[in-house]
């Protein structure tokens, strides 16, 4: 394994990826087609595998060249990106965000025109993504992950339940509200397995019963929308449910809940921890917690 000496060729790698074509990215490069093949060649040779395969009127990219190409794109647009904002002396006016996607679409997104009205002098930047995060990366101020958490823990934002949830279309003409006993008649909705339905069917002494299981998702936010939709009984995270239940669009069956070791933590970049954006987002996703906390019964 050769090491890395020199990042021109990852430059032109980039630009050579995105256009599919050495005379083009040469254009933009303000170069000759031949520096840049030459340029992408040496890259090869230093990594030791090809990144394109070579026909007589345009270039392809090699399975590998295409997962390098990902991750150099990624990497020189938040070079790019500081870069820029240091010339422009405005790295207090953006905070960057990361959190999950469900979280992001369920949760954080629906009530930051709250935290823009406390602070419009934030350019906001919302990165979801479910894979794990380098909170030391530059390219990120906070982080909100969704995971094991300890009542102990200085990070944790808000201790999860599991709640199920329904539509209000599901409701039998004059039913106001939907019973345990009722679980049999729909399908149950899942996060990848039965387990957690099966933990609160145990909680409350209803494992007796013909329950249908047949529908899975992959995610949370995903779930909650299948309910809101009138698919089936849905058991998600409170606060992913916490805006529908809120407006309506779902609507609670009351049961005791299971125990669940799973909630919401957040991370800062330890290199941005005393910036004053970072204080301001801390300050008001701990408050925005509190209040969903206050309406769990």
């Amino acid at each position: 394994m050769k090491p890395l000496r020199s990042l021109s060729g990852l430059i032109d790698f980039d630009c050579a990826a995105r256009w599919g074509s050495f005379k083009l990215a040469a254009r933009e490069l303000h170069k000759t087609p031949a520096a840049v093949s030459l340029q992408v060649k040496q890259l090869e040779e230093a990594i030791g595998f090809p990144l394109f395969v070579r026909h007589p009127r345009h270039i392809a990219l090699t399975a590998k060249g295409q997962e390098l190409a990902i991750v150099v794109a990624r990497m020189l647009a938040d070079l790019r990106g500081k870069v820029a904002a240091l010339q422009r002396g405005d790295e207090e006016a953006v905070l960057r965000i990361s959190t999950t996607h469900s979280f992001a679409i369920k949760w954080l997104v629906p009530r930051m025109s709250r935290f823009t009205k406390l602070h419009p002098e934030l350019d906001l930047r919302i990165d979801s993504n479910d894979t794990p995060v380098d909170i030391e990366d530059d390219a990120v101020d906070v982080a909100i992950r969704y995971g094991p958490v300890r009542d102990d823990d200085p990070a944790l934002l808000f201790r999860e339940r599991l709640v199920p949830v329904y539509s209000p279309d599901l409701l039998a003409e004059g039913q106001d509200a939907l019973q345990m006993s009722d679980l049999t008649r729909f399908p149950l909705l899942c996060e990848r397995t039965p387990e957690t339905w099966l933990q609160l069917l145990n909680e409350n002494r209803a494992l007796k019963g013909d329950y249908d299981f047949a529908r899975t998702y992959s995610h949370w936010g995903v779930l909650a929308q299948a309910a809101v939709a009138g698919q089936g009984i849905g058991l998600v995270p409170y606060g992913i449910a916490f805006e529908d239940i809120r407006a309506g669009t779902l609507l609670q069956l009351a049961c005791r809940s299971a125990p669940f070791g799973y909630g919401y933590r957040l991370l800062v970049n330890p290199h941005k921890e005393a910036m004053t954006k970072v204080q301001h987002f801390r300050d008001w996703i701990v408050a925005e917690m509190e209040a969903m906390k206050a309406t769990i019964a």
